[in-house]
């Protein structure tokens, strides 16, 4: 299966808000809530996509002619890719009936480890995703990342003893979903966390703990001092804050403050291998994608996973030997403009 007749094959069965475009840049979705699109004027998700098409690779071909090496090690676990699917949650309210989050789970999970990667599993007010998203990353040997919403200190409690025992070599929290309108007036209260809080948190997880929802230095050096090993550098799609800055806007600064003393992750608007590339440039160790990865499950299952992120790994190969780097680590910041 091709990933143009996944994208074909997907728009027979999305619901009425994604498009399945031939490319995932947010102008068709826009505003649309319910629905992929972002929060308020829909700008954010269409400024996530635009700012990483304008920057530029910088072709250098007077290298040594050797093979690339694009293996990820994070963690005490080794991925094809520096790639992640994100976490998606909801998926019969914003892309249509074929799958609820459960279904979704059990078909991204194993198809992510299948093709050498990993995926982020989501989390919501129904007690049955994180008990399927946990059984599901279980059975692939701990080899997925749950992600917890930013509930009261009992609720995670409870989902990271789940987590734990799924035997996942990682768990994150998309703390940007304080801004998510379900989180908002819940007795015990969710939402925003102080450093103190996020410390208690990070030390009940008991394995690498990674916040996502990064926008700030400010942000980093704070999420660093409750202990996070790594940070995703992410605005939740633009979902959950209009008129803020993209993630490739960001990174670089961010990447400079505390890059080498915990991992960066990046999401946002990355589409491409050659997308990758330039995130990797500018300081992040990996990303994370989600609504294509939407796309590809809807479209193609497994199968559809598996043509997407050959796809972004064939793009990748072919950026890192044009610009002279034949490993991740090689990649550097002068390699973008």
């Amino acid at each position: 299966m091709t990933y143009q007749e996944v994208l074909k094959n997907a728009r027979t069965c999305m619901g009425e808000y994604c498009k399945a475009c031939p490319v995932c840049n947010g102008k068709a979705c826009s505003s649309q809530m319910p629905g992929p699109g972002a929060k308020g004027s829909g700008t954010v998700a269409i400024r996530n996509y635009d700012k990483w098409q304008e920057l530029c690779v910088n072709m250098d071909t007077i290298c040594e002619n050797q093979s690339v090496d694009t293996t990820l090690n994070l963690f005490g676990q080794t991925f094809r890719l520096p790639i992640f699917a994100a976490p998606i949650g909801a998926m019969k309210l914003h892309y249509g009936d074929k799958y609820d989050d459960l279904e979704y789970n059990d078909i991204l999970v194993p198809a992510c480890v299948d093709a050498g990667i990993a995926a982020f599993t989501g989390d919501g007010t129904n007690p049955a995703v994180m008990v399927a998203a946990t059984e599901a990353v279980k059975k692939q040997g701990g080899k997925g990342i749950p992600t917890v919403k930013p509930w009261d200190i009992n609720t995670l409690k409870e989902k990271l003893a789940m987590i734990k025992a799924s035997g996942s070599f990682a768990v994150a929290m998309d703390i940007d979903a304080a801004g998510l309108p379900f989180l908002k007036n819940l007795t015990p209260p969710a939402g925003s966390k102080t450093v103190e809080e996020l410390k208690e948190v990070v030390k009940e997880a008991e394995v690498p703990f990674i916040v996502k929802g990064i926008m700030t230095v400010k942000g980093a050096l704070k999420a660093k001092e409750a202990g996070a090993a790594a940070i995703v550098v992410s605005n939740h799609g633009g979902r959950v804050l209009d008129q803020c800055p993209a993630t490739a806007e960001v990174l670089e600064e961010i990447a400079d403050a505390v890059g080498g003393t915990m991992k960066i992750f990046v999401d946002g608007g990355i589409r491409s291998g050659v997308d990758v590339f330039k995130a990797l440039a500018l300081g992040a160790d990996a990303v994370l994608i989600g609504r294509p990865y939407v796309t590809a499950v809807y479209g193609g299952a497994a199968e559809g996973v598996a043509a997407y992120t050959d796809k972004l790994a064939a793009e990748l190969e072919d950026a890192m030997a044009m610009c002279g780097a034949h490993s991740l680590e090689e990649i550097s910041r002068d390699m973008v403009r």
